[in-house]
């Protein structure tokens, strides 16, 4: 169950430092393949109008909407990303079923468009259900590319935009952009 050492004797499960690590380390790899991949498939046209597009049909994210994709974008994406996550951060298979499990939830909570008070996704990752939900506004496809974790490259590669959350009238928030470039675009 556990797999074999190169030896052949069976592997000794990690311990939770070293689940912490390699989950730790998959999440800043994913997030980095993820970031320069995903924005790369807006700057290039080709790319945007035969596979990424799709995935933008969705003005309005719903919860399932993460995985509504080409499925080459899906392969280059989740596999490919899954694959260099799992290999690079030394990945357990153990390690690996709470990782993916978790990254599928964090990517459907990410795309349902509901800012949920006390969701302890959007407590403890400012990407969020509200920062992605910029990204797949009418101009947002100039910001927020990082997923499914954590918002650095955006913050390193200026593709960053804030947001607020305002009330509205008829229940629940509406995620404003909080640049006034979003508003000269």
């Amino acid at each position: 169950m556990l797999g074999g050492s190169k030896d052949g004797a069976p592997r000794e499960p990690p311990t939770f430092i070293e689940m912490a690590r390699q989950f730790v380390v998959g999440m800043l790899v994913m997030d980095t393949y993820l970031y320069f991949l995903h924005r790369y498939m807006h700057h290039n046209k080709f790319l945007y109008k035969h596979l990424h597009s799709r995935h933008h049909r969705l003005f309005v994210p719903y919860a399932f909407g993460a995985i509504y994709s080409h499925p080459l974008e899906g392969f280059l994406f989740d596999t490919v990303g899954g694959t260099l996550a799992f290999v690079i951060s030394g990945m357990s298979p153990r390690t690996s079923i709470f990782f993916f499990s978790f990254g599928t939830i964090k990517a459907v909570d990410d795309h349902c468009a509901m800012v949920l008070p006390g969701n302890p996704l959007h407590i403890f990752f400012r990407n969020n259900a509200a920062y992605h939900d910029i990204h797949h506004q009418l101009h947002g496809g100039k910001y927020n590319f990082s997923q499914p974790f954590f918002v650095m490259w955006d913050k390193i590669c200026g593709t960053y935009m804030a947001y607020s959350l305002q009330k509205r009238a008829e229940g629940g928030f509406e995620v404003i952009p909080s640049s006034k470039e979003w508003k000269e675009d």
